[in-house]
């Protein structure tokens, strides 16, 4: 095990405020394991100073890896992108902004060394966070985990140690609408929890708009769940008995007492209505249909720009197992 190698993925886009601070913890951290280690910042489009900074400290560092795509592909894509790149025989993903704390690495890889092949960190407390965000958050991964065919740990970024077994199983997984924290369950293998306390931002301002946030929440469920087809379908039914319902009251009153036809403004509400029912059905059918023509053309995840490897990835390889080593060549197919 003491041969064994780590690797650490670590995203970035516009992140010129916190790099240095998250590197020296960082490099701190890595420094007292008994592994090799190599850190590899996934430039996903930054354009701020920050692929400049990486680069500086590359000069200084030679365990950073360079992985810069060639646009902002979004951080799901960045993420694979370093799983692609990553030459470890365990690999940990961690955002930048120092709000998932490097210090559980070491814990992790004791999990790991222990027989787990992925080890999770799991928020307790979510400190610098808005009420709205920590609501929304809290409903969203309840509402994941009822309606989705596989168990997602709530409460459960992004952060976490995964075995090369099971990271090899999720590179095979290639669709265009990536929901990682679904992917990192579906691929199953052993998996642990370790509760943390997640801390504020260090430095700068989130991604994470409400409006992006909302997105993410539709991508995770369509992706793991057709419930909300079924929904449609239901509420379908519903309106239609209930059209049939009211049709056979109406008709009873105009026999029994020759209650007169009448209700345009019932009528109005009553179109209106399905109107929309059916809007919303056809926009829920139009959320998986858009993700079926993303899939068919079949185009790669990410182009890189350019890709700098790290001292470890080229001492591997050479060695003699190069499935291992990092593959210059790939654009993220």
């Amino acid at each position: 095990m003491e041969s064994c190698v780590i690797s650490v993925i670590v995203p970035v886009y516009n992140e010129q405020e916190v790099v240095p601070e998250f590197h020296k913890r960082l490099s701190a951290v890595l420094e007292k394991l008994n592994h090799k280690t190599e850190i590899l910042y996934v430039n996903d489009g930054s354009s701020d100073g920050t692929l400049e900074i990486i680069n500086r400290l590359r000069t200084n560092d030679p365990r950073i890896a360079i992985v810069d795509l060639s646009r902002n592909f979004g951080k799901e894509i960045a993420m694979a992108a370093g799983f692609d790149n990553a030459c470890g025989d365990a690999i940990v993903v961690i955002d930048a902004d120092l709000q998932d704390p490097p210090e559980l690495i070491a814990e992790m890889i004791r999990h790991w060394r222990s027989g787990y092949d992925v080890v999770y960190a799991q928020r307790t407390a979510r400190d610098g966070e808005s009420w709205l965000k920590k609501a929304s958050a809290t409903a969203f991964y309840r509402v994941i985990q009822r309606v989705s065919r596989v168990q997602i740990p709530p409460d459960t970024g992004d952060y976490r140690l995964m075995s090369r077994r099971a990271v090899d199983a999720l590179n095979r997984l290639r669709e265009q609408h990536r929901f990682m924290k679904g992917l990192f369950a579906w691929i199953g293998f052993s998996q642990k929890a370790i509760p943390y306390k997640r801390d504020p931002r260090f430095a700068g301002v989130t991604k994470w708009g409400y409006w992006k946030l909302w997105n993410f929440a539709l991508e995770g469920i369509t992706s793991f769940s057709i419930v909300p087809l079924k929904v449609a379908t239901y509420l379908g039914l519903l309106v239609s008995l209930g059209a049939f319902l009211y049709a056979a009251v109406i008709v009873l009153k105009t026999i029994l007492y020759g209650d007169p036809v009448r209700g345009y403004p019932t009528l109005i509400v009553v179109v209106l209505f399905l109107g929309g029912a059916q809007l919303a059905a056809l926009g829920i059918i139009g959320e998986y249909l858009g993700r079926m023509f993303d899939e068919t053309k079949q185009r790669p995840l990410y182009l890189l720009r350019a890709l700098e490897p790290s001292s470890v990835a080229k001492d591997r390889m050479h060695e003699e197992h190069p499935t291992v080593c990092m593959d210059r060549d790939r654009v993220g197919s």
